[in-house]
């Protein structure tokens, strides 16, 4: 292919120089985008790295737009809704992040003799409630704990199921667990709380405030919450993105 192309440029070289000397003709302007166009041929083609595109393009136009999209939403959520560098520590517990799940776990002791976990997830629902000063309803979102109480003489373990709203705890039920999980049969595992009576939800909500679990608890639980997903958002972006690109 490459001798063709040559021979050609030297068929219109010669073609050229016994043409007329008049400096502009039909014949000569032809001959002349014949000759470009056989140098056009012969000279190398550009590739990506000569081009400075150091990385590899997608291989459809779908991907290529998917990829435009992430890279743009990521951008907003780092420059337009930043993230803080979550906290460790809250009054007496350790806070450990579960990095990719979720779930995020806190740590605490009461009275030396006391094992406190729990167990929070991620928002798992909301509802709605009239605004106060205004026309309209607010949203309050939702989060699940569960509360573990334990002693170190190899007792029963007190569990209590609860949600978390951003104003308080509620308490919904407290069971009774054997250490070991191993329950040889069903066990009666208590009635709602809602059900009794307001003076027995109070003593609950006593019980657990000694040991730190309480509304201030619940409000830095859901600032946690909203700092984690949208940490969780950001990675889960990146980590589409990166596997279109590949």
């Amino acid at each position: 292919m490459a001798r063709l192309l040559r021979a050609s440029q030297n068929a219109i070289l010669r073609l050229s120089s016994s043409s007329s000397s008049s400096s502009y003709s039909p014949r000569t302007q032809f001959l002349s985008f014949l000759h470009h166009s056989a140098t056009s041929l012969l000279s190398p083609k550009p590739t990506p790295t000569s081009l400075g595109v150091s990385e590899a393009l997608p291989r459809s136009p779908i991907e290529a737009n998917i990829v435009r999209v992430l890279r743009n939403e990521i951008q907003y959520q780092s420059e337009f809704a930043p993230t803080d560098q979550p906290v460790t520590k809250f009054k007496s517990f350790t806070v450990q992040d579960r990095r990719g799940e979720q779930w995020i776990i806190l740590r605490g002791k009461y009275s030396g003799e006391e094992d406190v976990k729990i167990d929070v997830t991620m928002f798992d629902g909301y509802e709605l409630s009239p605004k106060h000063d205004s026309i309209g309803e607010d949203m309050r979102l939702h989060l699940s704990v569960l509360v573990h109480i334990s002693k170190g003489d190899g007792s029963n373990e007190l569990l209590f199921a609860c949600s978390a709203w951003r104003d308080g705890f509620e308490v919904q039920n407290v069971y009774l667990l054997p250490r070991d999980r191993k329950l040889a049969r069903v066990p009666y595992m208590g009635p709602h709380i809602g059900r009794l009576n307001g003076k027995f939800q109070e003593i609950l909500r006593d019980y657990l405030g000694a040991r730190g679990i309480n509304d201030e608890l619940s409000f830095f639980l859901h600032d946690y919450i909203m700092n984690k997903d949208r940490i969780e958002l950001v990675q889960w972006l990146r980590t589409v993105k990166s596997f279109v690109e590949k």
